[in-house]
């Protein structure tokens, strides 16, 4: 078997075999296919698609390669949540501690930034001293121990993924729901989870723009979990605006605090409280929506899920008592009045990124102070010369160039808009 005929087969349009895929993932992932090779794989793939099949065996291919874990009885059967990507996404942040104190045990093993959206290890990672490359088995322990571990692709769990999650980022080829399905689904298998929520955005600032193909992706989620044994609830969220405030490492880490002691953005929390009552009701702590969101309100507002969030990054070595400053910050002016009628939210991700928040190429170090501040949501009344944003930064920037994309990414109008609905859609 060689790559180059597989390469040229998807290229024509053609369906690859199980055995095709399996050659593909295991020999990239021991470094025998170089890294241009794979791009171009990625983009025939990305253009040709993947049908069914072809994506189930992707993710058996990428879960396989490497450690499968057998999550021993004790605690109860692990449960876990994604999200497909947004900007200002944290949710993971305050769902994986807020859970674990209500009973259910988290392992989540998470992904970096892709594109325009944050990723939850760059986040965590923006606390001073914390770990996330925890080996399986350490990270086991620490479950079992305390009930929550949030952790990276290790050299043992799902390696394939690891090194495509990098690629596709840098190669303009996230956006293609098979190679979302296999990033998301081979993570959770190879951990050993029994339960999934999964958060699929829709909107101009997710890799789903449209309703019908959110749908879409949701259904091939459930399809191909459910095919491998996993119990799976879907919500489809609206992401046409940046969730809560923060957008960048260590100020969604200071909005995840705030989220934790029972304050923080409506929009923010609302999320929180949905997809943890899912996750409570799969992890059997909860019958029904209700009785699940009360019980997490409580455990927000008594302060013992922000308990649970410092024993975490205490035992991943964590502080989080003085988090990453920026150097630089400076405030975005509204050049108009009116009301926020839209924003550009893949814009103001990117805007974001070169701010130093995110990454341009795969090389690129994440500053964890980076990032934009956003002080209005949709709806909102705006005067002119108010404060729309802040940029914090660290390094001399293009900044007049920058702040125009933002501004540009922002429609102030004369009538206020109607707004959607956050959760669009429960599977």
């Amino acid at each position: 078997m060689h790559f180059l005929e597989i390469l040229i087969k998807k290229r024509n349009g053609r369906k690859l075999s199980p055995g095709e895929i399996n050659y593909t993932v295991s020999n990239y992932t021991a470094g025998n296919i170089p890294d241009y090779q794979m791009a171009a794989w990625l983009m025939a793939v990305y253009f040709r698609g993947l049908d069914e099949q072809e994506t189930a065996a992707l993710t058996a291919a990428m879960a396989g390669s490497g450690q499968i874990l057998k999550v021993a009885p004790g605690r109860g059967a692990f449960i876990d949540k994604h999200s497909t990507g947004g900007v200002g996404d944290g949710t993971s942040l305050v769902l994986a501690p807020l859970v674990a104190a209500a009973g259910v045990p988290v392992l989540m093993v998470s992904g970096r930034g892709l594109g325009h959206t944050g990723g939850t290890l760059d986040k965590l990672e923006s606390v001073p001293g914390l770990r996330t490359d925890l080996t399986a088995a350490r990270a086991l322990r620490q479950v079992r121990c305390i009930g929550v571990a949030m952790i990276g692709q290790t050299a043992q769990l799902a390696p394939a993924d690891k090194k495509i999650y990098a690629l596709r980022d840098a190669t303009g080829t996230v956006e293609n729901i098979s190679l979302i399905c296999a990033s998301i689904l081979s993570k959770k298998i190879a951990v050993g989870i029994k339960g999934l929520v999964l958060d699929v955005k829709c909107g101009n600032g997710a890799f789903m723009k449209d309703f019908p193909g959110a749908c879409k992706l949701a259904g091939l989620l459930m399809k191909i979990g459910r095919a491998r044994g996993l119990k799976s609830k879907v919500l489809v969220t609206d992401m046409n605006q940046p969730l809560g405030n923060a957008i960048g490492n260590s100020l969604e880490i200071a909005q995840a605090l705030e989220v934790l002691q029972g304050r923080g953005p409506d929009d923010f929390r609302e999320l929180t409280l949905a997809l943890g009552a899912e996750m409570l009701i799969l992890g059997k702590k909860a019958k029904d929506k209700q009785t699940a969101i009360t019980v997490l309100s409580r455990l927000l507002s008594t302060g013992q899920a922000l308990n649970k969030f410092r024993e975490m990054i205490k035992a991943q070595g964590g502080k989080i008592d003085k988090l990453p400053s920026a150097k630089y910050k400076t405030s975005i002016l509204a050049k108009k009045g009116g009301y926020i009628r839209s924003f550009d939210t893949c814009a103001i991700g990117l805007t974001a990124t070169l701010l130093g928040a995110g990454r341009q190429t795969k090389e690129d170090r994440v500053d964890p102070a980076a990032g934009i501040w956003l002080n209005k949501k949709l709806g909102d009344r705006v005067v002119p010369g108010e404060v729309l944003g802040e940029f914090h930064y660290n390094r001399t920037l293009p900044l007049k160039a920058i702040e125009q994309r933002f501004v540009q990414a922002i429609t102030i109008g004369s009538d206020r808009p109607t707004v959607k609905p956050l959760i669009m859609e429960r599977w």
